[in-house]
């Protein structure tokens, strides 16, 4: 059965800093494996090393060099200094594009440790091979805090961005079409140019910390993929069409390395079979964001979700990037497979803050949603395959 009183309890157990490749982050790791140990189930543990580059210098790195560029070229210094400069920061950036293309093979120093953990339950029928039907459940365990909110965070990320393209134009227009004019567009220049300037130097002070208690983002997750764990445990509860895979993945917040490193070896997963669940970020209410190109089995879940019977309000999104935005669904779902992310409503106001709290978080709709899954899947499971037959 599902329980809110379960719910709870694990809401608190696992609502606390533990930022990717710490001790707490490992703490949270053995916490979780104990819970799995107490239902007497087998699990896989793939742990990995990663780097922090790409997630928290690469960044600042990548900003702070362009915005250096659009200067000098504001400037139009013709000096040998700074066309070298120019050239180096240039070739900066470029290294880093082409490095940070598979930023799960970078090994700079510091280099960190994590793990995932992988449960799987067999489906009651026998016609379903090893990785045909899946049914994948997936939470990430780490937390982290940062300087800044996230809504502070995307209004530098608007402002640098709008103020690039303003001061491009303004480079463009001045060197190429109306270079008489050259101290007007000096003057036209100077603010966007403050702007992204500041943008880039707001960037760099944006620090990473383990200060965040991570309840919204993602012990809320973790609850909810426990819970479903111990409702299909128990044999009766099992489905006939999908096995169901548990996924809970390290260091998500340090640039989804988890999912990569579980992508990169994940072998004979059929992605037009099988579908994915990412719990990320649930608060008090329940947005669906489902793939841009769903099967009619997706949209089968997609529709009994929607029109569930338990009076739970799913408020569905669709986003250009299908199963969510930089996450671990988000990485899966822009490499095929289908599904849907799973979040809250209120998530950006407290995300990756010391105010990220279990008050924040309405267990009793916890719970529906979980009710809603099992009931939604056991309709699917008992009626879609008979459609098709």
């Amino acid at each position: 059965m599902i329980e809110e009183a379960r719910i709870k309890r694990n809401l608190k157990i696992f609502a606390f800093p533990r930022l990717s490749g710490t001790i707490f982050e490992l703490e949270a790791f053995n916490k979780l494996m104990q819970e799995i140990e107490n239902l007497n189930l087998e699990y896989e543990i793939h742990p990995f090393t990663f780097s922090s580059f790409y997630s928290r210098l690469y960044p600042k790195i990548a900003f702070l060099s362009i915005s250096l560029i659009l200067l000098l070229q504001y400037l139009n210094l013709r000096m040998l200094f700074s066309m070298i400069f120019s050239l180096i920061l240039i070739g900066i950036v470029i290294a880093s594009v082409i490095l940070t293309r598979h930023p799960e093979k970078i090994q700079f120093s510091p280099k960190f440790n994590s793990q995932n953990l992988l449960v799987k339950i067999k489906s009651t029928s026998n016609e379903i091979q090893n990785n045909d039907r899946i049914l994948l459940f997936m939470s990430h365990l780490d937390s982290k805090g940062q300087r800044f909110k996230i809504k502070i965070r995307i209004r530098i990320i608007k402002c640098w961005i709008a103020s690039s393209i303003i001061l491009i134009v303004i480079i463009l227009l001045n060197n190429i079409l109306f270079f008489r004019f050259t101290m007007i567009f000096y003057i036209i220049g100077v603010f966007p140019l403050t702007l992204n300037m500041l943008s880039s130097i707001s960037m760099l002070f944006n620090t990473t910390n383990n200060n965040s208690f991570g309840a919204i983002d993602n012990a809320s997750g973790i609850t909810c993929n426990l819970e479903l764990l111990h409702y299909y445990h128990l044999p009766e509860n099992r489905l006939q069409n999908y096995n169901i895979w548990f996924l809970f993945t390290g260091a998500e917040e340090c640039g989804t390395m988890g999912i990569r490193h579980f992508y990169n070896n994940l072998n004979n997963f059929n992605k037009n079979k099988s579908i994915i669940f990412d719990f990320e970020s649930i608060d008090k209410y329940i947005f669906l964001f489902p793939g841009e190109n769903e099967g009619d089995h997706a949209k089968d879940i997609n529709n009994l979700l929607l029109n569930n019977k338990r009076n739970l309000p799913i408020r569905h999104y669709r986003t250009e990037r299908v199963l969510g935005t930089h996450s671990d669904g988000g990485f899966l779902g822009d490499r095929g497979f289908q599904g849907f992310g799973i979040g809250g409503g209120e998530t950006y106001a407290y995300m990756h803050t010391p105010n990220d709290t279990v008050d924040k978080i309405d267990t009793t709709i916890l719970e529906k949603l979980c009710l809603v899954l099992t009931d939604s899947l056991k309709i699917h499971d008992s009626t879609f395959f008979k459609k098709i037959c």
